[in-house]
């Protein structure tokens, strides 16, 4: 019986339907196994791969160091004499989050305004401008019409950004004298406060109020904390220095911040923008141990990305303190005799181009600056009179021809040279060269006198160091010889000055070091190398001429001078100083060429200038209590100081060098007095006179030291009160 014919086709449709559809259900099951499976690779990729490294960005994403304006570190003197301090202060703050609406903040500010009293000067025109804008919107907006927001939008390669940014230029040039005039005096003091709160980064507290914040303020604003969300009441820290001595530094307040020059660099390192930070000297160079660590804190988000709650996982701790190498009472006391000095030649005639003063004091052995003092005349601003200010950083910011002073190291390099020995003998008379004016030395106008090197330093000699620095070109003095330098010359001798410390950076712990200025060299400037070789052509530091006469002093070894000693822990208990982190020790950066014999016998002739019959700091020295030793300096220069209008006056430098005691140096001593006058026949030795008075309160303040018992021993050192009262605040 045969089969109908429809039956077979439905069986074979729906035979090919099943078929169909098993193929899809495969392609589609096949598909979800590759979805699955890329899915768990890429699940194991990022947990096992990647999941330290997404770890690590959550964290850095979520603990944020806070600035809870930690102390700043304290700076002492050598035992223990408080010279830098911190002044605690009542202090109003806000921290935005990252989701707060400018609306909120300002809602805040006018509560804040109801609560405390702040001051409107630093509101400026661009402030008011803003604030106007943003409580009136739209009418602000509205200035701009639909023609000139088009054509500003239709620019080509212009961003959004810099659409809104011409739109609101645009807005603020419009707003008018009168509508400004509408902001009402609370309206501005809301303003002083909405600025502050609105200058910070999200999570950062921002200081709105620390200067002069009464009981009643802080009272009043930390009852109402819940109705003030970000606010909080806290304690701020203002710098004081108890001391007048401008290379302790100086940072920057809160409403300055960080300069933009080093925004990027201090960014980098989990600053804040208003934070202080050293903006010179000790201040600035010791910044990262003075600033101390800020509290970080991991804030903890709900799904909206709101912060819910905080949790500290470091807590902040001040800055190291700074033990400094300075004697802060021997600091008071010189800088009162350089003072005193200074006056006294400025009331003399020809001095109207003297302008400054200046005096370093050094342990030679261990590099430690124990008084540095510069002083300097200006006019007062208000009143037009003469007042002096601490010109401290002078000393080695500043340069000057040195004059007799450098003749040691002159001596020194004709003895490493081989040209002159301790025993070389010559005659001291006019030196007569080929086209050069005549020179000769100021006790000897035309004779000839025979001298070996200790006469020849005791009576400062002129020519002795001329004839030994034409050995050292290769050419001995004749009668109206010409010269002709070697090309090496110059280098000599400046290479051998260097190794004394003499026109290079001493290596001093400050910023801004001056190296000096070098005059021209060349075959053709033979007289230059003779004013070379007395102090007359190329400029030195004070800190170089201390650093210089250090090296003679100690036997021959260029110590590092610096002004901090030790980094310290702050005080537990404000009574004694913290536990010791770091002691700075002596570093040597060379020694010179010289033998033991030719460096003593330099030290003796430097002996007979304070104690020999024709010494001439015999006045001064001779019958001192103590032994010393030493070299003073008259440099005839053309002036190029501050006073352009005299550009080119012919005046004096005076200078001195010395180390005491003679027989174990545990001081040396620099003086400088540039431009002192324009009169040459006076004869001025002030520079003899620091010198001495300097020593002497030296000696009287170790006396004082040893009776009291005070030391600068690094064991349990005691915190002592600052020798003044003095107080400079750090808007000073």
């Amino acid at each position: 019986m045969r089969k109908a014919p429809g039956k077979n086709r439905a069986a074979s449709v729906k035979a090919k339907h099943h078929s169909n559809l098993t193929f899809r259900m495969n392609v589609l099951f096949f598909a979800i196994f590759i979805i699955f499976s890329m899915l768990i690779f890429r699940l194991g990729y990022m947990q096992i791969v990647k999941g330290e490294d997404y770890v690590r960005i959550l964290e850095r994403t979520e603990e944020v160091p806070v600035n809870t304006s930690v102390p700043r570190g304290r700076m002492y003197d050598r035992y223990g004499r408080i010279l830098v301090d911190n002044q605690p202060e009542n202090a109003i703050t806000y921290t935005k989050m990252q989701t707060t609406k400018t609306d909120e903040i300002l809602e805040i500010a006018e509560k804040l305004a109801q609560l405390i009293e702040q001051p409107t000067k630093r509101v400026t025109l661009r402030d008011k401008k803003d604030f106007w804008i943003l409580k009136n919107h739209d009418a602000a907006y509205e200035k701009i019409t639909d023609k000139e927001e088009t054509k500003i939008k239709t620019q080509e390669n212009i961003t959004t950004s810099q659409i809104n940014a011409e739109i609101d230029r645009l807005v603020r040039e419009r707003i008018t004298d009168e509508e400004l005039a509408q902001l009402t005096e609370a309206d501005l003091e809301v303003l002083a406060i909405y600025r502050e709160m609105a200058s910070g980064y999200s999570l950062s507290p921002q200081i709105i109020k620390s200067e002069n914040v009464s009981a009643d303020e802080f009272a009043r604003v930390s009852e109402r904390l819940t109705e003030l969300p970000g606010v909080n009441t806290t304690t701020d820290w203002k710098r004081v220095k108890l001391s007048s001595l401008s290379v302790l530094g100086r940072t920057t307040l809160p409403t300055k911040g960080i300069p933009k020059e080093k925004l990027n660099y201090y960014l980098a390192r989990d600053y804040s923008r208003n934070d202080r930070v050293g903006e010179s000297y000790i201040e600035a160079q010791y910044e990262e141990l003075l600033q101390g660590q800020k509290t970080v804190v991991k804030n903890i988000t709900n799904k909206k990305g709101q912060v819910v709650d905080t949790i500290t996982t470091y807590e902040g701790e001040p800055g190291k303190d700074l033990v400094l190498t300075l004697d802060s009472e021997l600091q008071a006391e010189t800088e009162k005799i350089v003072e005193d000095e200074l006056l006294k030649l400025k009331a003399k005639s020809g001095s109207y181009l003297l302008d400054r003063a200046f005096l370093v004091m050094m342990d030679p052995k261990t590099g430690d600056i124990l008084s540095m003092v510069g002083k300097k005349i200006e006019k007062d601003p208000e009143t037009g009179k003469n007042i002096i200010v601490d010109y401290a950083y002078g000393s080695f910011t500043t340069a000057y021809e040195a004059g007799s002073v450098v003749k040691a190291a002159t001596m020194l390099t004709g003895y490493n040279q081989g040209v002159i020995t301790p025993s070389t003998v010559f005659g001291d008379e006019p030196i007569h060269l080929l086209g050069t004016p005549v020179k000769k030395s100021i006790f000897n106008r035309n004779g000839y006198i025979t001298m070996d090197g200790l006469t020849a330093l005791e009576r400062s000699s002129n020519v002795y160091m001329f004839k030994t620095a034409l050995l050292i070109n290769g050419t001995p003095y004749s009668y109206m010889m010409p010269l002709r330098l070697k090309d090496d010359t110059f280098s000599k001798m400046r290479n051998s000055y260097a190794q004394f410390g003499l026109g290079v950076k001493t290596g001093i712990d400050l910023p801004n070091e001056f190296s000096g200025v070098q005059g021209p060299s060349g075959p053709t400037m033979g007289g230059k190398t003779l004013d070379l070789a007395i102090g007359q052509y190329d400029t030195y530091t004070p800190m170089q001429l201390a650093q210089y006469i250090s090296t003679v002093a100690n036997g021959g070894y260029r110590i590092q001078p610096h002004v901090v000693k030790e980094v310290r822990d702050p005080s537990k208990d404000g009574q004694k100083l913290g536990q010791l982190v770091t002691e700075v020790g002596p570093t040597i950066l060379n020694s010179i060429d010289n033998s033991a014999e030719e460096i003593n016998y330099v030290k003796k002739g430097l002996r007979r200038v304070y104690t020999g019959n024709q010494g001439s700091a015999r006045k001064q020295f001779a019958n001192a209590p103590y032994t010393a030793a030493g070299k003073t300096g008259t440099a005839e220069v053309v002036y190029y100081g501050p006073l352009t209008e005299h550009y080119g006056t012919n005046t004096t430098n005076l200078t001195h060098v010395g180390f005491a005691p003679y027989e174990n140096p545990e001081i040396a001593y620099a003086v400088v007095i540039p431009w002192v006058t324009t009169n040459f026949k006076i004869y001025l030795d002030n520079n003899n006179e620091i010198a001495r008075r300097s020593v002497d309160k030296y000696y009287e303040l170790k006396e004082k030291y040893d009776s009291a018992k005070v030391t600068d021993s690094n064991v349990e050192q005691p915190i002592l009160p600052a020798i003044t009262k003095e107080k400079i605040g750090e808007e000073d």
